[in-house]
């Protein structure tokens, strides 16, 4: 059976989710991935009204489309990060309060505890997010960093994130990091020392996206099979990488769209990720749950790009094979 095909809202906030559910249903998906920002999913009105929850679920329904997960990316941001003016713009006024760095830390991990409890509530088992990072801008190591910094930086996330997960365990719901630069986890070796850091709870895995591998120089296919236990939710988002001898990956603070940048997001099937591998590697991992399109391409009218999305994904999908393809050959 095929996967659902899900759009993620998270780049579609500015559209009241009355008005989006619509399109999303145009545009040909079978499947909703909701953003806690703007009113796709408000936590506290989930936890406070007892209605809601059924409201957003009739909502959906009208509309025929399922929901596998919520996304909490903006509040885990603000639970390992140092906190700087940036984070005032991501959070709901509520978990900014009154800026103090060590305040806002705390109640973004009281935000996200919630988040699990109102996932409980919605009827989902996975939410999606980021942990911030405490140690990012530590990457390149000049002046030069000692080892100790670095293991602080991951005993302060496990420390941040432990009684999280209690929460999340407490509802059976797992949280789904995205391995992204700017997180405690950005590649590979990196999503490795987050799970040793946690000790390896079950609780904790992936969202697998492989755009922020990719321009990395990371395998997306290799983060399978280096965690197929641990994917608990897929984003199709494409990258190019662009290099032309005058910028490079670090993108010459550059933003997203700027032709000079040396890597960008693409819509779906017009980067150079290997959707094809990754889907064979999801299939071997077992992977059932959604694919679910994060659409981000500065060079394109995002409706146009979301239907095609849609088709693209529906399209690149298959199911393994139940048999070898010599088996016929097999005597009894």
């Amino acid at each position: 059976m095929a996967r659902p095909v899900s759009l993620f809202t998270g780049q579609w906030a500015d559209l009241p989710l009355a008005d989006l559910a619509r399109k999303v249903k145009e545009f040909g998906f079978n499947c909703i991935e909701l953003a806690c920002w703007g009113d796709h999913f408000e936590v506290q009105k989930a936890l406070q009204d007892d209605s809601y929850c059924s409201a957003k679920r009739s909502l959906l329904e009208k509309h025929d489309l399922q929901c596998h997960a919520i996304s909490a990316h903006l509040v885990g941001q603000a639970v390992c990060d140092r906190i700087d003016e940036r984070h005032k713009a991501i959070l709901p006024d509520y978990v900014w309060g009154d800026g103090d760095p060590a305040g806002v830390n705390k109640r973004a991990a009281e935000e996200l505890k919630d988040t699990a409890r109102a996932a409980k509530k919605f009827g989902v088992s996975v939410v999606n997010g980021f942990t911030g990072s405490s140690i990012w801008h530590l990457l390149y190591s000049f002046p030069p960093v000692p080892q100790k910094m670095v293991d602080d930086g991951f005993k302060l996330f496990a420390e941040r994130f432990n009684p999280i997960l209690d929460v999340f365990e407490e509802c059976g719901v797992k949280f789904a990091l995205e391995v992204h630069p700017t997180e405690i986890a950005f590649d590979i070796y990196t999503a490795q020392m987050a799970l040793e850091a946690l000790d390896h709870r079950e609780s904790f895995g992936f969202n697998f996206d492989p755009s922020h591998l990719h321009w990395q120089g990371v395998d997306s296919v290799e983060f399978i099979r280096a965690f197929p236990d641990r994917i608990f939710n897929v984003h199709i988002k494409d990258a190019i990488v662009t290099l032309n001898g005058r910028t490079g990956i670090l993108a010459s603070h550059i933003n997203f769209g700027d032709p000079r940048r040396g890597w960008d997001f693409r819509s779906p099937g017009r980067g150079t990720v290997n959707f094809e591998e990754i889907m064979r590697a999801l299939n071997h991992a077992n992977y059932q749950g959604p694919l679910s399109v994060e659409w981000e391409d500065c060079g394109m009218d995002r409706e146009h790009g979301a239907r095609e999305a849609s088709e693209f994904v529906k399209r690149i999908d298959f199911a393994p094979s139940g048999r070898a393809f010599d088996s016929a050959f097999e005597k009894e």
